[in-house]
């Protein structure tokens, strides 16, 4: 916890950017009786009852002190899907930083393992070389920016029924787009000092 804490307050660097990342899933549905359009007078009607299309991942990535966001849409969670990511995240969203230091829970597919089971070992060792890994503790995924970024992306678009990938795609493009162009950064204020306060029961207790 206290390393997370220490990253969100290191001072801007944009060789060594902090970024956020997690994920979460996305249950795609599509109506089962045509929606009667909005009127004069009158709201957009449709059924309650909707039809299961499967499910797709999303990969979160943020960077708290520029207001950055990018979302990847993938349909599925697996070791290969979460190395892509990372690709895009190392030599699309960030080629010329130094080093990225990525905060990120500890999932079993968030690991070197995945790269060197995605690419040839030379590239996975270069794109984990360019990682520097700060890890949220166990049961406190409250510490990472990129989940409350989820959760801003669920009540402002994937609160409405989208049935295919192509669709939530466009959804979450234009998401991303207006977001990062109102450049809503964070300002994270719990500090170490203040954990070891609060948080005081959560710390062992030294024995003399």
């Amino acid at each position: 916890m206290e390393d997370v804490l220490e990253t969100y307050h290191l001072p801007y660097d944009p060789e060594v950017p902090v970024v956020c990342m997690d994920e979460a899933s996305k249950q795609l549905v599509s109506e089962t009786r045509t929606v009667i359009p909005a009127r004069p007078g009158q709201p957009e009607i449709f059924d309650y009852e909707y039809a299961r299309q499967g499910t797709c991942n999303l990969f979160m990535f943020c960077e708290p002190l520029t207001g950055r966001r990018r979302v990847l849409v993938r349909q599925r969670r697996t070791r290969l899907d979460w190395a892509q990511a990372i690709k895009d995240l190392v030599d699309v969203q960030y080629p010329q930083a130094r080093k990225i230091r990525l905060v990120m829970d500890n999932l079993n597919t968030h690991g070197p393992e995945s790269l060197y089971e995605a690419f040839e070992p030379a590239e996975a060792r270069r794109l984990w070389e360019r990682l520097e890994i700060h890890h949220t503790p166990k049961h406190g995924s409250w510490l990472n920016v990129a989940e409350i970024e989820l959760s801003v992306l669920g009540r402002q678009c994937l609160s409405q029924r989208l049935a295919d990938v192509a669709s939530l795609e466009r959804a979450v493009a234009a998401w991303e787009a207006a977001r990062n162009e109102s450049a809503k950064h964070v300002d994270w204020q719990f500090t170490t000092a203040e954990a070891r306060i609060k948080l005081k029961r959560l710390y062992p207790v030294a024995r003399p």
